[in-house]
């Protein structure tokens, strides 16, 4: 199976090299100055579950793409995901399957209206971890976990073919049968991890230490869980209260990357992570809402960030 993962970042860097490092048949759709970087110094992977030191991996930049893949594995940030599905373009052919590990679902939306349904797969992984200044991947706990699978539940023939792909590669493969409600029981737990850190600009220990800061962290978390149920997503009890528990942790040191993003001054999901749970919300959640405030609280920020001389 030819696999293509769009971006060598922290993501991509990490699950493609395992796939690499285990045998798959992997290329790497990088810009040209990650492409220089990994010619010259290959692709590492500084894990507590083991290292890897990957030399010359394959790698193509957008417009060197001729002919299509089996599996195209989209690692982007969602605010390049239009640049990267017309990078991607060349590379997806009738039989191509493609399987984002993006937050939150308008990636599916915007996958589905560029080439259709049936080429989406629903995907998510849980990792922590960061590219170094010397572009080292570094894996920053023992989560490496990557979940996929029809949209409908069915196992499918394609499932099978990427189900032998992605086992044995050094990773948690976990195939899913329910993936939608999936992705929708960690974009509420995300919403609210990334909504109430920065709004706080805290840590949930300090957060909940802060007179109110379990009661908004709480009642975050209600607004996602209540537009997951108007969505037909409803999460179990089992899942709120594995969320409840992290929110409201003391002595936390737990933030969200968003934080670390915008600390840096970095640019954000706010529109895919904050601003679409919003969207689908509907009523009685208004102008009121946490969530609202939340999305305004880091439209401000990106609009800061675009003027900052203003």
């Amino acid at each position: 199976m030819r696999i293509l993962i769009v971006g060598a970042g922290a993501t991509g860097g990490y699950f493609g090299g395992r796939l690499l490092q285990h045998g798959r048949d992997v290329t790497f759709l990088v810009r040209e100055k990650r492409a220089m970087q990994l010619a010259q110094h290959g692709l590492s992977i500084r894990s507590v579950t083991g290292d890897a030191d990957l030399p010359s991996p394959p790698t193509v930049q957008a417009g060197e793409l001729h002919g299509p893949y089996d599996l195209v594995l989209l690692s982007c940030k969602a605010y390049s995901l239009e640049q990267a599905m017309a990078d991607i373009a060349p590379a997806v052919g009738p039989d191509t399957t493609i399987l984002p590990l993006l937050n939150g679902m308008r990636q599916l939306d915007l996958l589905d209206a560029r080439f259709a349904a049936s080429h989406v797969l629903g995907g998510q992984c849980v990792i922590a971890a960061t590219l170094d200044g010397q572009g080292v991947v570094r894996h920053l706990n023992q989560s490496h976990s990557l979940t996929f699978g029809e949209r409908d539940g069915s196992a499918s023939t394609r499932m099978r073919r990427i189900i032998e792909a992605l086992s044995g590669a050094g990773f948690d493969a976990r195939p899913s049968g329910t993936v939608l409600q999936d992705m929708w029981d960690k974009w509420i737990f995300l919403a609210s991890l990334a909504g109430i850190t920065c709004l706080m600009r805290g840590s949930i220990g300090e957060i909940v230490a802060a007179p109110g800061g379990t009661a908004a962290a709480l009642d975050l978390l209600e607004d996602c869980r209540a537009v997951a149920e108007r969505s037909g997503h409803a999460p179990s009890e089992q899942t709120l209260q594995r969320a409840r528990s992290v929110l409201t942790e003391a002595g936390s040191t737990l933030t969200a990357s968003m934080l670390r993003d915008l600390r840096h001054g970095y640019p954000i999901e706010a529109d895919h992570v904050i601003g679409d749970m919003l969207a689908r919300a509907g009523q009685p959640l208004d102008g009121r809402s946490l969530l609202a405030v939340v999305y305004a609280h880091l439209k401000v920020y990106e609009a800061g960030r675009a003027s900052p001389s203003a």
